[in-house]
């Protein structure tokens, strides 16, 4: 069983993360467990999820995720042995990063989750209409009593990410160990090469979410249908892109040299990069775990990874 160790923390966990994200709404509380049950046996011990999810789907409040996620631990008497992620300030009733909605969002958080702690607790979108000493305050408090061991900053710029850690740094606080950002085969304008020699530099661990782009990277919808896809929007977008598409040529040809699906070589080339210790990915059905753990074994060569990189010149 791979287990690595996430950043500077004392956090071992699988290189893949999975994502809490259709728990709720893609997948309903009996085929969640089913996923969670075969990703646990799979030797999986990391989950994210967010207080929003899944806040979008009518009939729905937002914390789902995070209730599904609690009542399964409950359920198998294996808290101890996830390694749980959660994020605050997205959710459209709870949105920013005031210091009143972090401590009112954290212990919704931890009972809909039925735990006593977050081992990593994201802002989830940068809120630059509040203090960021504030902020660093409220979070550290947050790490001092326990119940969160660890920070990370969702889609936050590197600017802003290099200031709340000079902040951080400055009043002592604790900081911001991992990051999470939209980077994938086909879309990295969010970790250029600047934000990448910075998190090395500093040791911090990128989690990249998106990481098959909407399910394009799979190769399913290439026929031009995207219909039977839950985020089938992002997807036409990129069989409209003729890069894009390339791009998935060559995906394509790597995977066939090695016998492996383009689900398990996305996933692959993702965990190359060594400033990306684990990548999120989410699952519906059990059965689509299996290439995404193949992924985590499958190595690519240099010349692999080389092509694969400049397949694609996104610059935003």
């Amino acid at each position: 069983m791979t287990r690595v160790q996430l950043a500077d923390t004392d956090l071992m966990v699988h290189p893949l993360q999975l994502g809490g994200n259709p728990f709720g709404w893609g997948a309903d509380r009996e085929q969640s467990f089913a996923v969670l049950d075969a990703y646990a046996e799979a030797g999986g011990n990391f989950i994210d999820t967010a207080d929003a999810y899944s806040v979008w789907v009518e009939g729905n409040s937002g914390g789902e995720s995070e209730t599904i996620i609690g009542e399964w631990m409950k359920a198998r008497g294996n808290r101890d042995e996830m390694v749980i992620a959660t994020k605050v300030g997205m959710h459209p009733k709870h949105k920013g990063l005031d210091p009143a909605n972090i401590r009112d969002c954290i212990d919704s958080s931890l009972r809909r989750l039925g735990t006593d702690r977050i081992d990593l607790y994201y802002a989830h979108l940068d809120d630059e209409d509040v203090d960021q000493v504030a902020v660093a305050e409220t979070f550290d408090a947050l790490v001092r009593s326990g119940k969160v061991s660890y920070l990370g900053a969702s889609n936050f710029s590197l600017e802003r990410l290099q200031s709340a850690r000079r902040v951080s740094a400055k009043y002592s606080l604790a900081c911001y160990r991992v990051v999470q950002d939209r980077y994938n085969l086909v879309s990295r304008g969010a970790v250029d090469e600047q934000k990448q020699a910075y998190l090395r530099s500093e040791g911090i661990a990128e989690l990249p979410f998106h990481s098959l782009a909407s399910g394009f990277l799979t190769g399913k919808h290439t026929g031009g249908d995207a219909t039977g896809s839950v985020r089938g929007e992002r997807v036409a977008d990129f069989l409209e892109n003729q890069e894009a598409l390339r791009t998935l040529e060559i995906l394509d040809d790597v995977a066939a040299a090695h016998n492996a699906s383009l689900t398990a070589t996305a996933i692959a080339w993702q965990l190359s990069h060594d400033f990306i210790p684990s990548t999120i990915a989410s699952a519906r059905v059990p059965e689509q775990l299996t290439e995404l753990l193949v992924g985590t074994e499958l190595e690519l060569s240099h010349d692999e990874i080389s092509a694969l990189g400049s397949a694609w010149a996104e610059e935003s």
